[in-house]
């Protein structure tokens, strides 16, 4: 059975939230573009590979769980495409828990027949 474009999307989705939880960068940087652009309450920042281990070393944050739910998939074109959904999370942040609901959108591009994160939205 084939998988269907929109099923390899969400599921590249669930593998870079699975990456951040388990703090490994090599699979995050797998599927990151060269110079993904993260938003959120910070502010927006372009991280390369090296800031990106850099984050996720000094991050004070354990990510215990997380749940994506009512995934929407938008193909914009036959390369592009935008994973919306809302998210929720169950953290350790500098020793105490934390629980909080999100809507996060990432921006996928297809290059070389293989689809990195370009962009990604915290709301």
């Amino acid at each position: 059975m084939m998988r269907t474009i929109e099923t390899e999307l969400v599921d590249l989705e669930r593998m870079y939230w699975t990456a951040i939880q388990e703090k490994d960068a090599v699979v995050a940087l797998q599927l990151s573009h060269d110079r993904c652009v993260v938003t959120g309450a910070q502010g927006a920042s372009p991280v390369d590979a090296g800031s990106f281990r850099e984050i996720m070393d000094a991050a004070p944050w354990i990510l215990d769980d997380f749940e994506l739910k009512d995934v929407q998939v938008r193909l914009v074109s036959e390369d592009v495409a935008i994973v919306a959904y809302k998210v929720r999370e169950s953290l350790i942040v500098e020793g105490r828990p934390l629980s909080l609901e999100a809507a996060d959108s990432s921006t996928w591009i297809r290059t070389n027949g293989r689809w990195r994160c370009a962009q990604h939205v915290m709301a």
